[in-house]
């Protein structure tokens, strides 16, 4: 697991904030919530999908949350990487990265489910788990796709994980675990290992720096300063980026300063000019020119 950022803690969504969030309309929640959801939610997509409305801005939650599709499709951004998902994939998304939703077609079936980490703390469940599973990893990639022949075998756990859920007894949550458990080894066959090859240094390269674009933002602002925190030349860094992305180290450190500028926006109180001088841009007009060209829009104007 990732090491939570305290300067995150404006931008965490717990699972009542995130409902509130991504649906304020009333009238989901009867249909979709138990007493487990604080530990543990799992619905059909086709339940809540009429209430959502996309975009959905970034946000950040405390919770690890995975969509499976089994029609229809949708689009979703893990940080700055942008993923389109159809039938048999999962979207795995781990707790405190940053996420966008584009969009989601109106045919779209399938389980939404989200969990609090702390669930697997105890008993036999070992403490360094999320280790083994490329796709619960907070920079590991995100989509498995399944076959045909697997189908029956993940929906019948996942229909099991329903039925538990919608007891709403926490005695439940220890069947919930082995379900889960049972899901992610049945899915790590699947699950791609975006290792870079050990002798393309370039590739590398910019794999360590997305990696540490999002924990270090509010600490480095300037692409000398992460080619220092990655022992490289500023130069050396731009050229294996722009190589590897055919975009540049800057290009790719704007991106995750406006993701985190909207996240701030939308989910926490700050005024703009605490969100511009958390950004780096300290001058608030200088951080309001910065957002109008990446958005078209003002920040006060985002935020609204």
């Amino acid at each position: 697991m990732v090491n939570k950022n305290k300067e995150w803690q404006a931008t965490l969504l717990d699972p009542t904030a995130l409902g509130k969030f991504l649906s304020p309309e009333p009238g989901w929640e009867q249909q979709i919530l138990t007493p487990l959801h604080p530990w543990f939610q799992i619905n059909p997509i086709e339940v809540f999908r009429p209430y959502l409305k996309f975009p959905l801005a970034p946000h950040r939650k405390t919770v690890y949350d995975f969509l499976f599709l089994t029609a229809g499709s949708t689009t979703r951004n893990k940080g700055i990487d942008n993923y389109t998902l159809g039938p048999n994939s999962f979207f795995f998304l781990p707790a405190y990265q940053i996420l966008t939703s584009e969009a989601m077609s109106e045919d779209v079936r399938g389980y939404y489910c989200h969990f609090d980490p702390e669930i697997f703390n105890k008993k036999f469940i070992q403490s360094d788990l999320f280790n083994e599973f490329n796709f619960l990893k907070y920079n590991g990639h995100p989509v498995v796709t399944i076959s045909d022949e697997a189908v029956p075998k993940v929906e019948y756990l996942l229909n099991r994980l329903v039925e538990e859920y919608r007891t709403g007894r926490k005695e439940s949550l220890d069947l919930i675990r082995s379900y889960l458990l049972t899901l992610f080894y049945e899915l790590r066959r699947f699950s791609q290992h975006a290792d870079v090859s050990s002798n393309d240094s370039a590739a590398q390269l910019t794999q360590r720096y997305k990696e540490a674009l999002p924990q270090q933002v509010y600490t480095f602002q300037k692409v000398s300063d992460f080619a220092k925190y990655l022992n490289v030349s500023p130069n050396y860094l731009n050229r294996c980026v722009q190589r590897t992305m055919g975009k540049s180290a800057h290009d790719l450190l704007n991106e995750t300063m406006l993701l985190e500028s909207k996240a701030l926006l939308k989910q926490s109180a700050l005024s703009i000019s605490e969100i511009a001088y958390k950004v780096g841009k300290k001058d608030p007009s200088d951080f309001s020119r910065f957002f109008k060209a990446q958005t078209g829009m003002t920040p006060k104007e985002y935020r609204e």
